[in-house]
Parts: C-alpha cells; sequence; structure tokens
C-alpha cells in the first residue's frame, strides 16, 4: 500500500511556471506507475499525464503536451509535475495517483493551481 501527498499549489500569473511534488510513503514507490489528475470547478476529474514505474516513459493529456513535464525520482519517493506556460484553464486541484495494473488505486488529497492575473 502506498500513501500519496500532493504540495507546491498556489497561486500563479497567466505565463508562469509552477512544480508540484507528489510524495510517497512505502518501500514499494518504484513498482507503481504514477500518475496526475486535475479536477476544475464544476467538472469532473480528468487525466493530465503518467509516468512508467521506472520513469522512462510519460505520457500526457493533448491539453498539456508540450507544456508539463512529469519526472520522478525513485530514491526520494517523489513524482514531480513541472508545469509551464501556465493558462486559466489550468486552474484546478491536481491530484496524484499510483497504480500497479489498470486501474488507480491510491490517491492523494489534492493542491490547488489557480492562474489568474
Amino acid at each position: 500500500q502506498v500513501q500519496l501527498v500532493e504540495s507546491g499549489g498556489g497561486l500563479v500569473q497567466p505565463g508562469a511556471s509552477l512544480t508540484l511534488s507528489c510524495a510517497a510513503s512505502g518501500r514499494t514507490f518504484s513498482s507503481y506507475e504514477m500518475g496526475w489528475f486535475r479536477q476544475a470547478p464544476g467538472k469532473e476529474r480528468v487525466f493530465v499525464g503518467s509516468i512508467t514505474w521506472s520513469g522512462e516513459r510519460t505520457s500526457y493529456s493533448d491539453s498539456v503536451k508540450g507544456r508539463f513535464i512529469i519526472s520522478r525520482v525513485n530514491a526520494k519517493n517523489t513524482m514531480y509535475l513541472q508545469m509551464n506556460s501556465l493558462k486559466p484553464e489550468d486552474t484546478a486541484v491536481y491530484y496524484c495517483a499510483a497504480r500497479i495494473a489498470t486501474q488507480w488505486d491510491y490517491w492523494g488529497p489534492g493542491t490547488q493551481v489557480t492562474v489568474s492575473s
């Protein structure tokens, strides 16, 4: 089992950058594929991107591709989401998640990101 906690959210202006962190507990962090999701006010939670257990492969939604970068440091049990060229439509609560197979089994409580001038 793994417990996840996001950090690094805040209020930024359009065009700015922000990096979120997802800290995991447990010794098996490196066994999990990790993902980022977000939920805007009044909308469903949607996939942002993911990274394989080794960090060799990443995938992104079309809305963030080319602007966001996901990375992980297994030795630190931490995953990162570097967000560049932020837009007001990126405003959401951001969640990290972990899975072994197809279902995202573990979730963090989320961190708020607000992009506004």
